[in-house]
């Protein structure tokens, strides 16, 4: 197939007016027949990848039922989302195996949808006041060799793992994990400077939603935030739907850590294409309105978003960040801080057929192309 007249995303360019050519499910030099897909008035992106969220239409990740993940692959496809590294919660063991488990059948069974590349255990290692959303009486102090059960459960899918650093063991937990080939992030953490400086220097690489479940970036105390800006080649997650982040920030954390650093996550909940009305979520209620999720009862702490990547992407677009600088941040970025980069994540030769035409008017979907198919058009 050959994609013609449109503006492609190029790393270093920005965009670039060019054709791009598929062979099979790669991009190549040369097309594999004669089909042609019609580009004009269009950016070609890559594929979007998301390595933060819960749920949608519905279903939750942390439900574990196959079916349920099924139907999260095909909405989040349908979104241009097309590789996917979803979010468990704190949660009992036996629970977060379970969620593993079926990460692992999902992936050999190969069912269609957006590709589910790994799991994010987004808990049960995190601290109490920084809790969030997240069920408290499952918080666990860093784990390794409990990580280490998870992993076997989920056949080395799970890719990241979020953890509170000033909680007992966090060190030996960080180093552990990277030996696993896991990606460690801070977050839901009261860690001071010096605590989140020594777990990335310990190996951590990666911030769990910036600015959300941690210290605040003071000028006398920096905390987290300005532990990742001091440590080069930590990656800060951002979720851009406009409730959790206040434009402002989010173009000043562009700025503090420049567009090669960001990720762009949505954070969205089982509430995403979906009414109105009440959730369950972690063993707990939620209640959406519009496109704010709460814990019920409990109005001033928010549960996560209702918002499709695609729509974080429109809106830090909408925010003022330039739109190169938003694609790479929900596609190359976070495909390179879960080690997915030489399969996706840019459009070059050799990588996999995977991206999205966008109406440059709106930034609707025009078409999305996943590894070689149309899926929508």
């Amino acid at each position: 197939m050959r994609i013609t007249g449109g503006q492609v995303f190029d790393l270093e360019e920005g965009f670039v007016s060019k054709d791009i050519c598929t062979e099979g499910a790669l991009l190549a030099e040369k097309s594999g027949d004669s089909a042609t897909l019609d580009a004009a008035g269009c950016y070609v992106i890559p594929g979007l990848v998301d390595v933060h969220f819960h749920g949608c239409v519905g279903e939750d990740f942390s439900d574990a039922t196959p079916e349920g993940l099924q139907k999260i692959a095909d909405y989040e496809l349908s979104q241009g989302v097309t590789y996917l590294c979803p979010a468990g919660m704190t949660l009992p063991e036996e629970q977060l195996t379970a969620i593993c488990k079926n990460t692992a059948a999902h992936r050999a069974n190969n069912t269609g949808g957006a590709e589910v590349v790994g799991a994010h255990l987004e808990g049960p290692f995190l601290c109490m006041a920084k809790k969030g959303a997240q069920n408290g009486d499952y918080l666990h102090d860093p784990d390794a060799a409990m990580l280490e059960r998870l992993q076997a459960a989920a056949e080395g899918c799970v890719r990241l793992v979020t953890l509170a650093p000033e909680q007992p063991g966090s060190m030996d937990f960080i180093r552990a994990a990277v030996e696993m080939g896991i990606t460690v992030s801070v977050g839901h953490t009261v860690a001071s400077y010096d605590t989140a400086r020594a777990a990335f220097e310990a190996g951590a690489s990666h911030a769990t939603h910036l600015f959300n479940a941690m210290p605040p970036f003071a000028h006398r105390d920096p905390g987290v935030i300005g532990a990742a800006f001091d440590v080069p080649g930590v990656q800060p997650e951002l979720i851009c739907d406009g409730i959790h982040v206040h434009p402002s920030a989010i173009r000043a954390a562009f700025q503090l850590f420049g567009k090669e650093r960001m990720i762009i996550i949505s954070d969205s909940l089982r509430a995403t294409g979906m009414p109105d009305g009440e959730y369950p979520f972690g063993g707990q209620m939620i209640e959406v309105h519009g496109n704010r999720a709460t814990i019920l009862g409990h109005p001033e702490t928010l549960a996560g978003s209702v918002t499709s990547l695609m729509g974080c992407l429109r809106q830090a677009v909408s925010f003022g960040i330039p739109l190169a600088d938003v694609v790479r941040a929900c596609t190359y970025n976070p495909a390179q801080s879960i080690g997915i980069d030489n399969r996706t994540g840019t459009l070059e030769i050799g990588k996999e057929a995977s991206a999205v035409l966008l109406n440059q008017k709106d930034l609707s979907i025009k078409a999305i192309l996943f590894k070689g198919e149309v899926v929508t058009a």
